[in-house]
């Protein structure tokens, strides 16, 4: 069967321990026991759309070696598509170190590995799958060459998470093509080229200032701005503790794909993905906490 969603992005394996508070610059500090957990912003934000019941093709890279084998086998174990993730010789898989505090907050340094190797030929074989489907997610943990050319061939809604923002910004053909922006605030300024905070009355003119279609601001704790050229609508995340906020964002933007897969409007899919985005966070890991519709219900009463 066709892919209502297609993702194009990174896969990583997590190396994932806990520790009181993330370490400054020159200090070492004791952690909990080391989990390895598949993750990467592109296999995230796949899992959280198939989770959610649609039907996910995943294009990317991984390598030769057995962290590649693991992330492939997790990813086909929910039920996604890999015919276009391919195995790269002589290269080693994606690898996230990750330091998680005891309030949920996390510290993140990634080693892309075979995610770097992504090419525009990659995306020319996958044409018709991002040709097909009805909504094509992107992030940044590939080439940008590799993203602006998936944003140019999907026929269908494309969403991209600027994520890692690069500090030079985005090339504005990438995003001419992009119809729904998903940047958090940090992730707006170095876009916008604004050097300081980021508040939500800010957000809204750093956002009406890029040239792409409509912008949905990731706030946190303080859920999501939806911002076109005309409206802006504030949307309330439910109040939660949060155990492990690592891949909130991911599940935000998979939910947001579900939603306008469906037809919701902008509006209401950034309510769904907020609250998809909230019950991520009250489960530990990357992807063993993404939510399925009925786990959303349970996790946030």
């Amino acid at each position: 069967m066709k892919a209502e969603i297609a993702v194009v992005g990174s896969a990583n394996l997590d190396l994932v321990v806990d520790v009181v508070q993330v370490p400054l610059v020159g200090e070492t500090v004791l952690g909990g026991d080391l989990r390895r957990i598949p993750g990467g912003k592109g296999a995230n934000q796949a899992v959280a759309a198939v989770r959610l019941g649609r039907r996910v093709a995943m294009i990317g890279r991984v390598g030769d070696d057995a962290a590649g084998h693991d992330l492939r086998t997790s990813l086909e174990s929910d039920g996604i598509d890999t015919t276009h993730l391919l195995s790269t010789r002589g290269t080693p898989s994606g690898i996230a170190f990750i330091a998680v505090q005891s309030d949920g907050d996390n510290s993140i340094v990634v080693s892309p590995g075979a995610n770097a190797r992504l090419s525009v030929d990659d995306l020319i074989a996958a044409g018709p799958t991002l040709e097909s489907a009805a909504v094509t997610l992107l992030q940044l943990e590939v080439p940008l060459d590799v993203v602006t050319a998936a944003a140019r061939t999907a026929h269908g809604t494309v969403i991209l998470n600027p994520a890692p923002a690069p500090p030079g910004g985005l090339p504005d053909t990438l995003l001419a093509h992009t119809d729904v922006l998903v940047p958090n605030q940090t992730e707006l300024a170095a876009l916008a080229g604004f050097d300081g905070p980021v508040d939500p009355s800010t957000a809204i003119g750093l956002a009406r200032s890029l040239p792409c279609g409509s912008v949905v601001v990731t706030l946190g704790a303080d859920g999501a701005l939806v911002v076109d050229h005309t409206d802006v609508v504030h949307i309330r995340a439910p109040v939660v503790t949060p155990v492990d906020t690592t891949a909130a964002g991911d599940s935000f933007c998979g939910a947001l794909a579900d939603a306008l897969f469906r037809g919701e409007t902008l509006t209401a899919a950034a309510e769904w993905a907020v609250r998809v985005g909230a019950a991520t966070t009250q489960r530990a890991g990357a992807q063993p906490s993404i939510p399925t519709p009925s786990e959303v219900e349970q996790l946030l009463g």
